[in-house]
């Protein structure tokens, strides 16, 4: 991969121009680059028959945090790089928070010729009227926030809306199902929605927050901090999120085990009957029953050796 640090071509994207030229930076940069190519890749985020001269439209969601802004980056230097057919739309929407630095995100997208667009909806007075006070916004900011993304893709034309979720929110949202919603589910890397006209896209599902916090402060992005409401520092989210950092803390590559879990299930070995027949399941003449045997797998003891190989890349 050919490095740009201090590439001062017109075809350079502007937000590329100036970019970090340490030794760890480049690993870094490449690193994000690759993870998110395999996750583009693994779950088929492009469609089958695109190329330079048919390309989808992705409406990319920017918030004005360091995940979404790195989601942006990463997506502009693949495609700059002939790695992702791709036309891309920045959106950010303002939902008329107060206070909200309304300027911040047009001037960057401005600075670095990047097409967009701003949506102003007051999905916050909506939300401060229906929720009690010192009640978590989330859910119904969450749930007025994608249909207005939803809404504006149509009309732009967009096959998917781009998120910029990473590994730890994958992780995140598998232990708060798990824990309060009684059921093994997460975050997937692509779903459909509702409606079954757009695809919801997280091209950095393999990557660990530690990496994009890094890679955002080096590239000095101008975050806009999540303030709409006072009590998150006391969501349940929260606490899973220090669990997850304790654990990794203790004991480093434990995520990227974890994650790697949730990519080689065994409905087997669950307790899940809509998925695996094991009212049907008898012993098999023979050799056995080899679908529902009780195949060799690595102790975790084993699995928790490659912790350094998941926490290094």
């Amino acid at each position: 991969m050919n490095d740009i640090a201090n590439d001062t071509d017109t075809g350079v994207p502007a937000l590329l121009r100036n970019v970090p030229s340490s030794v760890d930076f480049k690993k870094l940069r490449k690193r994000l680059l690759r993870q998110a190519r395999e996750a583009i890749s693994d779950f088929g985020m492009l469609p089958a028959e695109a190329s330079q001269e048919k390309r989808p439209k992705w409406l990319v969601c920017l918030s004005g945090g360091k995940d979404s802004y790195t989601l942006l980056a990463v997506l502009i230097e693949l495609k700059w790089r002939g790695l992702l057919p791709v036309d891309l739309l920045a959106c950010n929407l303002d939902q008329a928070q107060p206070g909200f630095p309304a300027d911040v995100l047009p001037r960057f997208f401005e600075e670095n010729g990047i097409e967009h667009l701003i949506i102003r909806e007051d999905t916050y007075s909506i939300v401060t009227d229906k929720i009690p006070e010192n009640r978590t916004y989330c859910s119904l900011c969450s749930r007025l926030r994608r249909g207005i993304l939803y809404r504006v893709a149509r009309e732009q034309g967009c096959e998917a809306i781009v998120l910029g979720h990473h590994r730890e929110d994958i992780l995140e949202t598998f232990f708060m199902n798990l824990f309060h919603g009684g059921r093994l589910a997460s975050m997937p890397p692509k779903l459909i929605n509702d409606e079954g006209d757009l695809l919801v896209l997280r091209p950095l599902a393999y990557a660990a927050e530690s990496d994009i916090a890094k890679f955002s402060a080096r590239m000095e992005f101008p975050i806009i901090p999540c303030n709409l409401c006072g009590s998150q520092d006391g969501l349940q989210r929260e606490e899973v999120k220090r669990m997850l950092q304790g654990w990794e803390k203790q004991t480093p590559g434990r995520l990227g085990v974890m994650a790697r879990a949730l990519a080689h299930t065994r409905p087997s070995h669950l307790m899940d009957r809509s998925i695996y027949d094991f009212v049907n399941l008898r012993p098999a003449d023979g050799a056995g029953d080899a679908q529902g045997g009780e195949a060799e797998e690595p102790c975790g003891a084993s699995l928790a050796m490659t912790a350094k190989l998941f926490a290094a890349e």
